[in-house]
């Protein structure tokens, strides 16, 4: 393992452990697995509509003595429905109450999209659209739900927190007016999508930047969100490179991730993918070979709410350019 760190001290453990579309019903049992093969970092969210199970999985792990809570960086994230000031802690602490934590490590702002609120009762998690066919946005300042948002680090719901899927100017903004600095930026990005600009506007104002997606295609070819042809792993570059190395592709793309100073938070329900995603750090790549995985980029962005927001719920909401 390696981390981030804080200037404070703290330290982002890297890789993690994304919970993105990994069904409930294996979640415990992943998340069991991953924290005895020596995964620190657990990516969470109440829109992944799992989060009782990834707490299930937490508390077996600790049972077991494989780790105490203090061991663990457990990320939570804010979903658009509760962008409105009042209901931000409320979000927060039903995510606690379904992990079964008294804190969380880091709490994200999902999306720079405010949408309108669906009460816990009545739906949970609601989605993109609660019971409707449409997105319903709403205008809410951004600066009042960050506002909310440094109000749970002052009252001990989360040690830090940060913001996702966010562009320079708009990550500019906001640390014009924090109290609070946002400690992490989580986004999208893989060799098809560098976002070199973004990330050196990071490191240059101590934002430490998590990776999702870090294979590209692979998590959004069964949503149709992507083409087989898109895929990453079978790149001819990336397979060049990793049979020089003796890993695989995919060891290979989260490597160059590691490299760059990001820390990149794959999924998988395979045990032998667990081992594989975190066994990263007995080979080094060469600067020709960040170079040439760096030179696939094409702006490649899978997860955009401005195509698929229009596509599946008849509301075009961009926030990339």
């Amino acid at each position: 393992m390696s981390a981030h760190l804080f200037s404070d001290g703290s330290a982002l453990p890297s890789p993690g452990l994304g919970t993105w579309k990994i069904p409930a019903e294996v979640t415990p049992k992943i998340v069991h697995q991953a924290i005895e093969l020596g995964y620190r970092h657990l990516d969470c969210a109440a829109d992944y509509g799992n989060e009782e199970q990834v707490g299930q999985g937490i508390s077996s792990a600790l049972s077991a003595g494989l780790c105490t809570r203090d061991d663990l960086w457990v990320t939570g994230k804010l979903w658009n429905t509760y962008h409105e000031p009042q209901h931000v802690r409320a979000a927060c602490k039903k995510s606690l109450s379904d992990l079964g934590l008294t804190h969380f490590d880091l709490f994200l702002i999902h999306f720079p999209i405010a949408l309108a609120f669906v009460p816990f009762e009545e739906m949970y998690p609601p989605g993109w659209t609660g019971k409707g066919e449409t997105m319903s946005p709403i205008r809410v300042p951004y600066a009042d739900t960050w506002q909310a948002m440094e109000e749970l680090v002052d009252a001990g719901l989360s040690k830090k927190i940060g913001v996702c899927n966010l562009t320079t100017s708009a990550l500019r903004d906001i640390l014009s007016y924090a109290r609070i600095h946002p400690a992490v930026l989580q986004v999208e990005r893989h060799p098809y999508l560098c976002q070199e600009n973004l990330l050196r506007f990071c490191q240059e104002e101590d934002i430490a930047l998590t990776a999702f997606s870090p294979f590209g295609a692979d998590s959004y070819l069964p949503l149709g969100m992507a083409q087989e042809s898109e895929r990453l792993l079978t790149h001819p570059t990336l397979e060049k490179i990793a049979n020089a190395h003796q890993k695989s592709p995919a060891q290979v793309a989260l490597r160059w991730a590691v490299q760059a100073g990001t820390v990149p938070i794959p999924k998988t329900q395979s045990p032998d993918h667990l081992r594989e995603n975190i066994d990263l750090f007995d080979f080094t790549l060469s600067p020709k070979e960040l170079t040439a995985i760096s030179a696939l980029d094409q702006n490649r962005r899978f997860n955009d709410p401005a195509v698929f927001g229009e596509e599946a719920f008849h509301t075009f909401y961009p926030i990339f350019d």
